[in-house]
């Protein structure tokens, strides 16, 4: 996949807004009843960013980014302060927030995740430094790995059957930006305007 492993500078995305998107198809049958379905396994991030931005340097900066992805061709992550951890927002992560997988005496790789209900939301790009685990309620602090750029953890021995594995981490998004051009309007000698670019969450 086409993608660079740098992050969106965060003071480029002050004010910005964003959300989950999901696709449901729905079909409504000649009684008046619905059927409703939905052909993906997990919701898709969308953001607005640098419509908050008036510093010329600022966007120069976002230009100098913007260019250096070539516009939609290549991915990057991008924190999203609204949520960007294991665990609530006001908290710390902790090596018991998610539950990852159960030991089987043979598996030694578990790909981290976050709960929303029943829904795991595969999380792919890990924060550096921040990644905590623990197997059976016990944190483990070494004999083990993390991909940071695929969200895998690899145990150098498999943990016990039936044993709970549990993680907690910071996390970025990864998207791209969804548009190939960036306009911006000159309002004084050190100030402008910017029309909001959108991001795109992809699948890794």
């Amino acid at each position: 996949m086409s993608f660079h492993e740098v992050s969106l500078p965060a003071r480029l995305a002050f004010g910005s807004t964003g959300g989950v998107e999901r696709r449901t198809e729905v079909v409504t049958l000649a009684s008046g009843h619905e059927r409703r379905s939905t052909p993906w396994a997990s919701g898709r991030r969308r953001y607005l960013i640098g419509a908050g931005l008036r510093s010329l340097d600022d966007m120069a900066a976002l230009t100098a980014f913007f260019e250096a992805r070539q516009g939609r061709l290549y991915g990057f992550r991008f924190r999203d302060f609204a949520d960007f951890k294991s665990c609530a927002p006001g908290n710390e992560p902790g090596p018991g927030d998610q539950q990852i997988g159960v030991g089987d005496g043979v598996e030694t790789r578990f790909r981290l995740s976050k709960a929303y209900g029943v829904h795991a939301r595969p999380i792919t790009k890990p924060v550096e430094g921040t990644v905590r685990l623990a197997i059976d309620g016990v944190e483990v602090v070494g004999g083990w790995d993390v991909d940071l750029t695929r969200g895998e953890v690899t145990f150098d021995v498999a943990p016990a059957e039936g044993a709970p594995i549990t993680a907690g981490c910071q996390f970025d998004t990864p998207v791209r930006f969804d548009a190939d051009r960036l306009e911006i309007t000159l309002e004084t000698f050190g100030s402008g305007r910017m029309v909001a670019m959108p991001l795109i969450e992809i699948r890794i």
